[in-house]
């Protein structure tokens, strides 16, 4: 069977890489892998990186490490229609990666630089549309989808997908939607005699201020004009 040509390069990379990591600290040795294996080609950490797979600044408050380790252990395990490969890391590498992606919080942004959705253009151009940078740049795209249009899985929760947002207006005031991404919270599992959902909404509160959370619930309570907009132009 012939090896793929991403394999082949992935263990010249932790080969490679290898040679390079000799810091005691995971997370360091998670970034040098993180750089190595050419992750910022698919993803950002902050304004560096590329944009076909989710931002992963926040990605240590959304996701916990028991479910980066699952996932990098075999994305497709947990969503078959990923388009990311499976790099068969080895246990450690894995680990470390896990140790690098967990600590990210958003100092990315923080230290020195500016949160997307906080520049002047960004806070010129409205809440909705601040709203909207937000979610995607924060990545909560990674777990509703664009649009907020769902289909994600999670396990133990009824349906098996965590919910769409297209419909929150329909639930939610404007408080009460900031509420709930102020708070966070668990999904019920489906069956309380199985392991608990593993993907959780985060209490957005601990890193996002009032005004950011504002603009995150206009953009979403607009999802239902806009949905109902693109169906009676027939799209």
């Amino acid at each position: 069977m012939k090896v793929p040509h991403w394999l082949v390069l992935a263990s010249i990379v932790l080969a490679l890489a290898a040679c390079q990591t000799p810091s005691k600290d995971p997370v360091e040795r998670g970034r040098i892998y993180f750089e190595g294996l050419g992750c910022a080609k698919c993803h950002a950490i902050g304004e560096h990186g590329g944009n076909w797979g989710p931002n992963l600044t926040f990605v240590g408050v959304r996701k916990s490490p028991q479910w980066l380790d699952l996932w990098l252990k075999d994305p497709h395990a947990w969503r078959k229609q990923t388009i990311m490969p499976s790099f068969h890391l080895r246990d450690d590498v894995r680990s470390d990666l896990v140790a690098f992606l967990s600590a990210q919080k958003g100092q990315a942004w923080d230290k020195g630089g500016v949160r997307p959705w906080n520049t002047p253009q960004a806070k010129a151009e409205g809440g909705i549309k601040r709203g909207e940078i937000l979610f995607n740049k924060a990545g909560c795209v990674a777990c509703h989808s664009q649009g907020g249009r769902g289909g994600y899985p999670n396990n133990n929760v009824a349906g098996g997908q965590i919910p769409a947002l297209i419909k929150v207006a329909e639930g939610y005031s404007k408080p009460e939607l900031m509420a709930k991404i102020r708070d966070g919270a668990i999904p019920i599992p489906a069956d309380p005699s199985k392991p608990a959902p593993m993907i959780v909404m985060p209490k957005w509160g601990q890193v996002l201020d009032n005004d950011e959370i504002g603009a995150v619930a206009d953009y979403l309570l607009s999802l239902d004009t806009a949905a109902a907009s693109a169906d009676q132009s027939g799209w």
